[in-house]
């Protein structure tokens, strides 16, 4: 886990390139998120970005209260512009220190301020791999938000309550292979997966 306050901003940004380089025609492909096509994982970055400026603000209501689980995500037809707006607010809630700070909430979870930090990097360095992976771009995650994702999924891995896997069984990844192929595998996913 990261003891250390993340800019968000690098890694929101290239989420929203990753998104702007989406063609319609791709919105119903696979993704290697389990049970996400194109169209629903941008519907859930969309969700996230809401859901965890809101948690930064300390705003909390049905935006941080709501499991990512109780609906399909999807997307309107203004989501090309919602999602970038959406997370540029994300990563101002989060540049305030008080974010990091104190208790706040996402996904109905009440958690520390720097747990919830990390979360919503390994949110972001995670989909932004699927997105990239899905959408046949190229991807190479902010050094920061991926320092604090690796260490997110590598104490949920190390935790024996978790089953060794927060997001599905770990993959097995080398140990000497780049950080990002290493969070993807802790993340329950195949760093060699092809759309």
């Amino acid at each position: 886990m990261t003891d250390t306050i993340v800019d968000l901003g690098p890694q929101t940004r290239i989420v929203a390139r990753l998104a702007a380089g989406v063609r319609d025609e791709q919105l119903l492909d696979a993704t290697p998120c389990p049970g996400f096509t194109v169209r629903t994982l941008l519907g859930h970055l969309l969700g996230l970005a809401v859901a965890f400026r809101d948690a930064g603000r300390k705003d909390l209501g049905v935006t941080t209260d709501t499991g990512p689980d109780a609906t399909e995500p999807d997307i309107g037809p203004g989501w090309r512009e919602e999602l970038p707006l959406a997370l540029d607010q994300m990563a101002e809630a989060w540049r305030d220190p008080a974010a990091w700070a104190g208790e706040t909430r996402a996904g109905g979870v009440a958690l520390p301020g720097r747990v919830a930090g990390a979360v919503a990097a390994d949110e972001l360095v995670v989909h932004g791999w699927d997105l990239a992976r899905a959408t046949g771009q190229e991807y190479e995650p902010d050094g920061g938000a991926l320092m604090a994702s690796y260490g997110f999924l590598a104490a949920a891995a190390d935790d024996p309550d978790r089953g060794g896997g927060l997001f599905g069984p770990v993959v097995p990844v080398p140990a000497d292979a780049p950080l990002l192929d290493r969070a993807i595998g802790l993340s329950g996913r195949d760093p060699d997966w092809k759309s």
